[in-house]
């Protein structure tokens, strides 16, 4: 049943008008239709509504809009948040709008709205090209890219924002725009880290990168060994070029080929050096590393796309995420960082991640609302587990790792990377002055809050 305010006259007009399905409490499909990535998330929308294309998009914002409803837009529906869904609000499900189209003259690439990282990177692998990705291969190109996005390649290429080119966008009106650097460049310089605020994106324009080949050395370290294994890793990434990059991670010992079966459902420390370039070179660059006493070991080329699977997470798992941006990764904080792990919840799929940023992050453009681009290191406790009754130790153990972080942190945060915190964290993931100028920019696109299902930016 719809809600009350919601006129079965104008449902069925949906119904008719929309070239997708449309789904209420009640309809068969519903309950599948509003599960996301995490199921600790369980929000009952008033109406879903998988959209095909443009025209769709505009029909189900109107309709919102004509019944005094709430927008939530799903993409890859990978928010720890849960921001694709709302109780009470239209959901806008781009899912079936994934089409990526290559132009590798001029090595650029259009990524409709619900494609997924594994779309974008299949896509221009046949080219040798690349765009800095988020480091899953489900994770939803849109949302991930609004909010800034880091992952494998974003020391060398930069990060997600900084290769945007465009965006096509449906605005709270139900009005098609296009921003881009000479077509509204106040709203393109928003789309630049401050989320799903200004409507819903159903493109991006990317630059693409020449990536002919790609090498990883994934290492495995029994804990007593992990305080000599980040540190050497830190080393690495301080005297390497800006090709490398990867991280620390504490976890527990999956089920793979490459782990002996022994250490499965055991913590360990492995080490990811990912490198944008030839094997041979990697493999020098990881000497230090290869020289420690190790369990097991995967080097080699690996192709991009192959690599942005490896940490892919389950659905139908409970999460738990945030995050610290940091001055530095001296000896003390290494000494900490490593202490945390002690308390990791093992078995669980809960990962404590450490990654270098600095490189082309670093040398980025500085004007976009993304904060955090200086730091040159970022911890991201990831809390990852299926049992409810799991909840409250994984939880505490993200927070208790935030906590003791403190003494290293500059403040700023991706917001990507963290579930509701509060206003302040999402003043900080966007600076205190961005957030005042974002706010202008949401006013004149969303002056009524209407895509409020997000780290959410108020009219000002």
């Amino acid at each position: 049943m719809a809600s009350p305010s919601t006129t079965e006259a104008a449902l069925t007009a949906l119904r008719e008008d929309l070239a997708g399905d449309v789904f209420t409490p009640g309809d068969s499909g519903y309950d599948e239709a509003r599960t996301v990535f995490n199921s600790m998330i369980d929000r009952r929308p008033t109406v879903i509504a998988q959209c095909t294309d443009v025209s769709d998009v505009v029909r189900a914002v109107r309709f919102a809009r004509d019944d005094d409803l709430p927008v939530a837009v799903r993409g890859g529906g990978h928010s720890v948040a849960g921001m694709a869904l709302g109780d009470g609000a239209v959901v806008v499900d781009l899912r079936h709008m994934r089409a990526v189209t290559v132009d590798p003259v001029a090595r650029t690439v259009r990524v409709a709205g619900g494609a997924t990282m594994s779309d974008l990177d299949r896509a221009c692998a046949p080219y040798a090209l690349a765009t800095t990705g988020g480091r899953a291969s489900t994770t939803g190109v849109g949302g991930y890219l609004l909010g800034g996005g880091t992952g494998w390649l974003d020391r060398r290429f930069g990060l997600a924002v900084d290769n945007l080119e465009g965006v096509d966008l449906v605005t709270a009106e139900g009005r098609q725009v296009h921003a881009g650097p000479d077509d509204d460049p106040d709203l393109f310089w928003a789309l630049h880290g401050g989320g799903g605020n200004f409507g819903v994106a159903t493109a991006f324009t990317l630059a693409l990168h020449e990536l002919p080949e790609f090498s990883i050395a994934l290492l495995l370290y029994l804990p007593e060994h992990g305080h000599e294994a980040a540190r050497t890793y830190r080393d690495v990434i301080a005297s390497g070029p800006d090709e490398a990059g990867g991280a620390v991670l504490y976890l527990t010992g999956p089920p793979a080929e490459f782990v002996p079966p022994h250490l499965v459902g055991t913590q360990l420390c492995g080490v990811l050096l990912t490198y944008t370039g030839a094997e041979a070179d990697l493999r020098k660059l990881a000497e230090p590393l290869l020289a420690l006493p190790h369990e097991a070991e995967v080097v080699g080329a690996m192709p991009y796309a192959d690599v942005q699977c490896m940490l892919d997470d389950p659905p139908g798992m409970r999460n738990y995420w945030s995050a610290e941006y940091l001055t530095g990764a001296p000896d003390d904080f290494v000494d900490a960082f490593c202490g945390l792990a002690q308390t990791l919840p093992v078995p669980t799929g809960t990962m404590h991640a450490l990654f270098p940023q600095g490189g082309a992050i670093a040398a980025g453009p500085h004007e976009y609302p993304v904060p955090y681009r200086d730091a040159p290191w970022a911890v991201h406790p990831f809390g990852l587990w299926e049992d409810p009754a799991d909840d409250e130790r994984c939880i505490r153990w993200v927070r208790d790792v935030r906590a003791a972080v403190q003494p290293w942190s500059t403040g700023a945060v991706y917001l990507n990377f963290i579930g509701d915190e509060g206003t302040d964290r999402v003043v900080a993931g966007l600076g205190a002055r961005n957030a005042q100028l974002l706010a202008d920019v949401k006013r004149r696109y969303d002056p009524d809050n209407v895509f409020r299902f997000n780290h959410n930016i108020r009219p000002a």
